[in-house]
């Protein structure tokens, strides 16, 4: 008969699936999303939301004393669909080009979206492991927001264990400045009219201008 071993092995509690995180992840998407709609309508392009969500969360969570690197993790994870879903405003307007649609129906849009969502996430589960695990690419935009929790938690590690005194910076100051300050142009020039939102200067090459 083999020996009993009594020795057990106490794993740390690490809630990943919290209330407050879901909460916090959906106000993330909801803002990011709405921000992407306008910058992709305006200029043609989105941002990721994943590195700034990340930072964001940390920013955040991390005036609870029970936060982890997992529910940050959610939290970015949740909010990285932001600039997933606003990229139906590539493909509505192209229905309208085509002449399928007279308009945007709300209902419709919004059984659209969310089918289309639900789609995406249900063909990345079996595509995961072949696209994501055994695949050699590096992924550098999931590397860095990985990369940022990371930092984060080790940041949390030695605030716990009294290490630092004072508190380190996750970069929530630097999101909020410049958001700060991209609100402030933007007054400025669509509110107040006092500043160009845009300029253009012409060259001349002979006959041509440019």
């Amino acid at each position: 008969m083999k020996p009993q071993s009594n020795l057990t092995v106490n794993y740390p509690s690490m809630p990943e699936l919290t209330a407050r995180g879901m909460i916090l992840g959906a106000l993330i998407t909801v803002i990011f999303t709405a921000s992407n709609v306008y910058l992709g309508l305006k200029v043609g392009l989105t941002f990721s939301s994943s590195i700034p969500a990340a930072v964001i969360s940390m920013a955040i969570l991390r005036m609870f004393k029970d936060s982890n690197i997992l529910e940050n993790n959610m939290v970015q994870t949740q909010a990285s669909a932001a600039g997933t879903l606003s990229a139906i405003i590539f493909i509505l307007p192209g229905l309208l080009m085509l002449g399928y649609w007279q308009g945007f129906p709300f209902m419709e849009t919004l059984l659209l979206c969310a089918c289309g969502g639900s789609l995406g996430v249900l063909f990345t589960i079996p595509l995961r492991r072949a696209m994501v695990v055994n695949s050699d690419l590096p992924y550098p935009e999931g590397r860095a927001a990985a990369e940022i929790l990371k930092v984060g938690s080790e940041i949390r590690k030695e605030e716990a264990d009294g290490q630092g005194v004072a508190k380190k910076e996750t970069g929530m100051k630097d999101i909020v400045g410049g958001t700060a300050l991209a609100g402030l142009f933007s007054l400025c020039s669509n509110g107040f009219h006092v500043l160009s939102s845009e300029f253009s200067y012409w060259l001349h090459f002979g006959k041509a201008v440019t």
